[in-house]
């Protein structure tokens, strides 16, 4: 059964999660939205989008802000109960090209027990610091899984097949914020998931708000990278025998 849904965590980004939900319902998707404890603005126009589609859309509210690995897990855990195979993730700032969804759902119907994850091709738009610091995260992931099958481990756009998603949500405690996206393509590597990259175009639209929170994220993902590599180490055997066989 190949049954998808699209979940997009939302944190006051009141306007342009409007064009992206607008660009999810044409392609007659089910979409489920995550008020992770956005603002009074960005929470109105988020009723107004799940009222006008009540059939379409569900809104899930956090009180306070919990986090975007949070949010992506609180709409894969209600697309599992509500009997979903797959959840494609989109983020809620219009950075990702919402016409890219059926070409991400075709390799994902195509490869139903692989994870499909964009690989960013950006545009003068991107900041260079931003370009930077993904390229030392790509270095660390590659170390982490003694591979380069994962091009990119920070976009947050995907399709995740949710049995094994479910299953690394029930066993392992995963980062709850910007640490999510990194961590939980690596921890499904390791536990021999298929990993399919996708070409994307990634724009960074004037006045997006940010939420990269600076020192502490930086904190955060260093630290997920430490922890994964020593992780990577405990299962050094297993991801060498996997590395020759492949060879």
């Amino acid at each position: 059964m190949f049954k998808p849904c699209v979940v997009i965590p939302v944190y006051n980004h009141g306007q342009a999660i409007g064009t992206v939900v607008k660009g999810v319902l044409a392609q007659k998707l089910f979409c489920i939205l995550v008020d992770d404890g956005s603002g009074r603005e960005c929470a109105d126009v988020l009723a107004a989008l799940a009222a006008n589609a009540a059939e379409k859309i569900i809104l899930i509210r956090h009180p306070v802000n919990r986090g975007k690995g949070s949010a992506v897990l609180a709409g894969a855990r209600y697309a599992a109960q509500a009997g979903y195979s797959h959840v494609l993730q989109i983020d809620a700032d219009g950075q990702h090209r919402v016409a890219d969804i059926p070409r991400f759902l075709e390799h994902a119907a195509g490869h139903p027990e692989a994870l499909i994850v964009g690989c960013p091709e950006y545009d003068a738009s991107a900041p260079a610091l931003r370009l930077w610091a993904r390229y030392l995260t790509h270095l660390w992931v590659s170390i982490n899984t003694l591979s380069r099958q994962i091009k990119d481990s920070m976009c947050g756009f995907r399709v995740y097949p949710l049995p094994p998603l479910i299953e690394l949500d029930r066993r392992q405690k995963l980062g709850a914020r910007m640490n999510f996206d990194i961590e939980v393509v690596v921890r499904l590597y390791w536990a021999g998931i298929e990993i399919i990259n996708v070409p994307t175009p990634v724009v960074y639209p004037e006045k997006v708000i940010s939420h990269f929170r600076g020192w502490s994220d930086t904190l955060l993902i260093s630290r997920v990278h430490a922890t994964l590599f020593f992780g990577m180490l405990l299962r050094l055997p297993m991801l060498l025998a996997r590395k020759w066989s492949a060879q």
